[in-house]
């Protein structure tokens, strides 16, 4: 039984649409799931020219009419755009309320079960915002358009997992937002996330905010306040969880196998180790030759994976963008829906 994904199409003046194409391009998927695109007619058609690619496009209009065979890309054309009526690396409302249009379809339909989980490629927040969506990113998207209030980002690449207790916000406000509740919350989203994923009885690191984790509070008092009393909650409810853990050893820990997963405490803390676990640069040529990694949003009431990466207006429409982070979002996606579904 394969699960239906939605796959958003993402911003169009980036790479998107390219991505997406190319990630159906992978016989593989579609033995695990039926992809559907959920984007702008004239974008993938673009997309399927400028990557040489030999897949056909199918236009869908409900999800009962989906196929699933491999070698046709099956889509949704919200008809946010018109033909060349966007420029490519260019940020422009046009692009920023078409990458929303596609996340509010993708979520309705997986609200009504349609989808059994959204793949998202990626956006950009300035054309977000100039298209009147005051969101900072995915994120907080589908918690508002689903209405949960309980829900942080994960992250994941061959060798590590982290989860944050905040995201998007200064590092000021981030040390603020440092609360024993959250904490908490966001020790028992990692851990029914990765059972979703799996791993029945996680082993859980959660990293301190300060350098050492404060050296007994030479150097700030948040892990004694709000941290370790949050640490003592979740042992109390029976969750496998250390620390915290001095931030400039925990994420080598994790690799090296301690745990299955990290809390940071804000969004630098645990991006910067994972983008240096899966994003891989030659030196010659600066040019990224692999870009892995995973985004998911747990507590929603649906599954919601994403690329690891940024919109790449820089190499948009020139066919040289890396698929990998789409094929592995794809992946996770199809994992964690057919243990929520309960899939054979």
């Amino acid at each position: 039984m394969r699960p239906v994904l939605a796959i958003t199409m993402g911003d169009p003046a980036g790479i998107g649409a390219e991505i997406s194409v190319k990630a159906l391009g992978h016989e593989k998927i579609y033995r695990e799931c039926i992809p559907y695109v959920i984007g702008d007619r004239y974008a993938l058609e673009n997309a399927v020219v400028f990557t040489g690619s030999k897949l056909k496009l199918r236009q869908v209009e409900k999800t009962e009419e989906l196929q699933g065979k491999f070698g046709t890309v099956e889509y949704f054309d919200r008809k946010c755009l018109q033909k060349n009526g966007w420029e490519y690396g260019k940020v422009s409302a046009t692009c920023g309320n078409a990458a929303f249009q596609y996340i509010k379809k993708a979520i309705e339909l997986a609200m009504k079960h349609e989808v059994l989980g959204v793949v998202t490629a990626p956006i950009n927040k300035e054309a977000l915002h100039k298209a009147g969506y005051r969101y900072s990113g995915h994120t907080e998207i589908f918690a508002d358009l689903t209405g949960c209030r309980k829900y942080a980002m994960m992250l994941l690449s061959h060798s590590l997992r982290v989860i944050h207790v905040s995201t998007h916000v200064s590092l000021r406000q981030a040390c603020d937002l440092v609360k024993r509740k959250r904490v908490l919350d966001v020790i028992q989203l990692a851990n029914d996330a990765l059972n979703l994923m799996g791993i029945s009885h996680p082993r859980i690191a959660v990293a301190g905010l300060n350098p050492h984790s404060s050296e007994d509070g030479l150097f700030g008092d948040e892990e004694k306040k709000e941290i370790i009393p949050a640490i003592q909650d979740a042992v109390r409810l029976g969750f496998c969880v250390e620390g915290p853990v001095p931030p400039d050893t925990v994420f080598v820990k994790a690799v090296g196998g301690q745990y299955d997963i990290v809390v940071a405490m804000y969004h630098d803390q645990g991006h910067i180790p994972m983008k240096l676990c899966g994003f891989k640069m030659d030196p010659a040529t600066r040019a990224f030759t692999s870009v892995s990694g995973v985004n998911c949003t747990v507590g929603l009431p649906i599954i919601r994976t994403s690329v690891d990466h940024g919109t790449a207006f820089d190499k948009a429409a020139t066919g040289t963008a890396n698929e990998e982070s789409m094929v592995e979002a794809i992946r996770v996606a199809v994992q964690m829906a057919k243990r929520k579904y309960k899939l054979s």
